[in-house]
């Protein structure tokens, strides 16, 4: 039997990316974090502007991102960004709606973008995003 180079070659490719694209399985490789606990928030925060102390802390129901107040009364909003997460501190910018317990933010930043959390008190969160505006002008 006679098979053409290309094709051995096309095969093995595939057998190798199978046989890698299992031994990430195997290993859990990649996959999308969850923030299951406000500790986990907190510790996020601290990571991503040090000396935040987290005091009110909202996670989203599914673990893709949180608000987080600190003792000054900044709010850092959080959100996975690949197998990471990011996060702001949001400023005058900012702005908030919720409506049925999910509140939308947009952080004033194109490139960080808008975020949407399932989230407790999601009118009484985006009031005092919204607060944001008036501390800054006063």
């Amino acid at each position: 039997m006679n098979i053409h180079p290309q094709i051995l070659v096309f095969a093995g490719s595939l057998v190798a990316i199978i046989a890698l694209a299992g031994l990430a399985a195997l290993l859990k490789l990649g996959g999308k974090p969850v923030l299951v606990s406000e500790s986990e928030a907190a510790r996020v925060a601290g990571e991503v502007w040090d000396g935040f102390a987290p005091v009110a802390v909202a996670l989203d129901r599914e673990g893709s991102a949180a608000l987080i107040r600190d003792g000054e009364g900044r709010i850092m909003l959080v959100k996975r960004h690949g197998n990471k997460f990011a996060g702001r501190i949001l400023d005058a910018r900012a702005g908030a709606q919720a409506a049925g317990g999910v509140i939308e933010v947009s952080p004033g930043e194109v490139r960080y973008g808008d975020v949407r959390l399932a989230i407790d008190e999601a009118a009484s969160w985006a009031a005092a995003i919204n607060r944001l505006h008036r501390d800054h002008d006063a």
